[in-house]
Parts: C-alpha cells; structure tokens; sequence
C-alpha cells in the first residue's frame, strides 16, 4: 500500500493518541500527535502537514464543538490547502454542517469505525487542493553569480523561523530583500510590517514598537498596538537597526527574548508571535568592539546573515536591471522609448553606482521621462556630474556644495565604522540630521 504524507492529529485524550499512532503509521509516512491546539500555529509553520485529524473538544465539562471550528478556521487561514478531518464524541448533525461549510473536509465521530476512518483520511488526502502556486519573486535578483548563490541560501532559511540579518549598502535592495523571505515563508499571509528605526525618535521608540494604553501620555486618547503586536503572526522587519541607542537596544533584546511586550502605560505583558528581519548598512561587528550595539543583541537578531552585494560588485546585472527599469517607465510614463545606445550601455557598465540599485531605477526614470527619442543616450543618463573622486582625473574635477557635503557623510561614517552617532558627533549635527541627509543622497 502507498502511504500518504504527513498526518497531524490534535486531540487532548493521551491513549486516543497512542491508538491513532499504531493504527495510522501504515497509512501515512509520519503521524504527529499533539494534546493541546496551543500548539498548532507554531508546529505549521515548521512542519509540512498533508492532513489534519482535529478534536472538536479540549476544556473539561464544555461539548459544544465551539474549540473546534475556532481552531478549523485558524488552521484554515494559515494552509488553506490542508484537508481537516473533525473528530468528536457526539454525533450532532448540525455542528457536522457547520464544520464543513466552514472549511472541514470530512466529521468523524468517536467511538471510531477503524476502515471508516481510514477510508475517510485516505479520501480526503486523495482530493486535496493543490498547494498554492509559488509566488512571484519580488526581488530583483539579476543572472550574476554572487546573487544565485544568495538566492539559493534564501530558499533554505526562508521557511524556518530562524532570525535573519540582512546588512548591505544603502539601494542594494535589504527592505526587497525582506518582503521575498516573508513572502517564502510559511508566514505569507500574515503581516509584513517594516519599520524604519533610523526614522523614529527617541521618545516615541516604546510607544510605536510596544504601543500605548489609553491615558498613558497626553493625546493617548485609545489603546493602540505597536508594531510588534501588528506583525504577530508575521514577519517583523526592522531596517537600519545599527542606528539603535544603547538604553534602546536592551528593551528590544528583553522583548525578542522573552517574545512578550508591554505598552506604555501598563504592566500586563503581551505575547508576540514574529519572525525578525533585522537590516543594517552599519559593521556591527565593529560597533560591538567599540561598545556601540550590544554583543547578546548582536548574536540574538543573527542566527542567519545574508550580506546584499553592491551593484559594483555584480555588474553583470547592471544591464537586465537597467532594462527592467526601462521597460516599466516607459510604460508607466508612456514614452516610446526601448532601449539603450551602445555608448550609454558603456557608461553605465563603467559607473560605480554609489547609491546601487535605487540610484539605477531613478536614474532610468528620470531619462525615460526626459527622452524624446527610442533609444536612451548618455546625455540622458546624466551622469558625468556625478562622478566622483577616483572616478575622473583630479585636474578635472571640480564639486558642487552638495557633492562635498556627500563625500563629508561618506567619509565620517567609514572613519566612525558604521556609527552614526559618533559620526554625527564629530560632525557638528544631530543623529537625526546625519540620518536624513544620508537619506537625502541615498547613502
């Protein structure tokens, strides 16, 4: 006989168990037994379940199926694909309808025939809805070596819950990067909430990640989730984590600790369910060093690393994304624009592209918008005003105020390894200017 898949069943009878155990191990290739539905959101999501054999009843003296069709919908809305067989004591026609317009596959009714229910679980595994098709990419991989082999250590974290740091330059594509491993993951239809914690100030850091009770501070007028709360179930992604305080970094590493948060303005803890994504353009390696991010903070949000190359460093993909760009704009913008001559495919093979990715895409916007011609040229592209030091010669090369407060930036935050505050500090300005001037030149 061909066995089935994997069966999970949820019933909070021990010896129920062991019985389905025996009698199912020759019908499907892994049984797992859980007591308690507590258990289901996690196990889902790192488990592949072909069928679900799941309890009606778990809370002593209550009979009425209720536990049941709450858990047949939780089910449903994480595998919508996955077949549940509803399993109970007392055989009420009613709750039978009921289950199955809500989503059950079959009802079987306890005490159990043995080839009824093994012809009930085969029937269902045999009619299962096909798993949903795997979406479509949301990254912009490119064909370049050093991006196949960082899209194949996706697919293999993508689908545990394992924390994932993602470090690169700014415009590589860390945020993209994020919604592709969410959108991989066994998380898919939750929430992908992304929160920039360069952008957020210090005073409203407790109130936007962890939310607020109402009356906690003047103008807390309701009860409000933070951020962590709107990603439960999901994926939580937190870019530019290196900009992090000190005094900061150790209320976020009790809350990823101890999964639970508390807001502003009460004592009563709250359980989170989120997958991190954390996404730096600092060396936090170094700024652990200098004492500047906190080393168990580190360690905590970096069980995977995934490191975004920079486009200087996969030129390869410099053309098929300039294309990509190309065909979207023109099309969005409607210019009849179709290509690129060959002297403004050499320039942009040649450009170093400082502000990676983000800076190519406005770059061809910006030239399909201005282009009365099919085909876009270098004086187009403009972007021999943004060469910069080393990539003309000395003699030639005069800068613009805004190109040397650029190189300025540049300079402090290599020299300070990543470390915004310092660097900010040795240049006169606020942590908060140095971030949206950083912004503002796609740093």
């Amino acid at each position: 006989m061909v066995k089935n898949g994997t069966l999970l069943v949820v019933d909070d009878n021990k010896s129920i168990l062991t019985s389905l155990r025996i009698l199912l191990g020759d019908v499907f290739e892994r049984v797992i037994t859980i007591s308690s539905p507590n258990g289901l959101p996690s196990l889902l999501r790192s488990e592949t379940v072909d069928a679900v054999l799941l309890d009606m009843n778990y809370t002593s003296a209550v009979n009425n199926g209720n536990e049941g069709l709450y858990w047949l919908r939780e089910i449903k809305q994480m595998r919508p694909h996955v077949p549940v067989v509803l399993f109970t004591a007392y055989a009420d026609i009613e709750l039978a309808v009921k289950g199955v317009k809500e989503g059950a596959a079959d009802f079987v009714v306890k005490p159990w025939n043995n080839a009824k229910l093994i012809q009930t679980l085969q029937a269902v595994c045999e009619e299962k809805q096909p798993s949903p098709a795997v979406p479509p990419s949301v990254m912009e991989w490119g064909t370049s070596a050093e991006m196949a082999e960082l899209r194949e250590r996706v697919k293999l974290c993508s689908t545990t819950d394992a924390n994932i740091l993602i470090t690169g330059e700014n415009g590589t594509g860390k945020e993209m990067l994020a919604r592709e491993i969410h959108a991989l993951s066994n998380r898919c239809n939750g929430a992908m909430v992304a929160v920039d914690m360069g952008a957020i100030p210090e005073t409203l850091f407790e109130s936007e990640l962890f939310g607020y009770v109402k009356g906690a501070f003047t103008g807390a007028w309701a009860d409000r989730k933070g951020r962590f709360e709107a990603a439960d179930g999901g994926t939580l992604f937190l870019d530019e984590i290196g900009n992090l305080p000190l005094h900061q970094q150790a209320k976020l590493l009790t809350c990823i600790q101890q999964k639970q948060i508390v807001r502003v303005g009460s004592n009563q803890p709250r359980s989170v369910d989120i997958r991190l994504i954390c996404a730096t353009n600092c060396h936090l390696e170094a700024m652990v060093e200098q004492a500047a991010f906190r080393e168990d903070l580190f360690y905590r949000i970096n069980t995977i690393h995934l490191h975004l190359p920079s486009l200087r460093e996969r030129r390869p993909d410099i053309l098929p994304l300039a294309r990509m760009f190309l065909k979207r704009y023109a099309e969005q913008y409607r210019r009849p624009v179709t290509g690129f001559t060959e002297e403004a495919v050499r320039l942009m093979n040649q450009y170093p592209w400082y502000g990676n990715i983000r800076e190519l895409q406005h770059t061809v916007e910006k030239a399909v918008i201005l282009c009365e011609s099919d085909r876009l040229n270098p004086g187009h592209l403009d972007l021999s005003a943004r060469m910069t030091k080393g990539d003309v010669p000395e003699e030639r090369r005069v800068l613009t105020l805004e190109q040397m407060e650029m190189e300025a930036l540049k300079e402090a935050v290599s020299l300070c390894k990543g470390n915004y505050s310092l660097a900010a500090s040795r240049l006169g300005i606020s942590r908060q200017t140095l971030y949206n001037k950083m912004k503002r030149y796609g740093l």
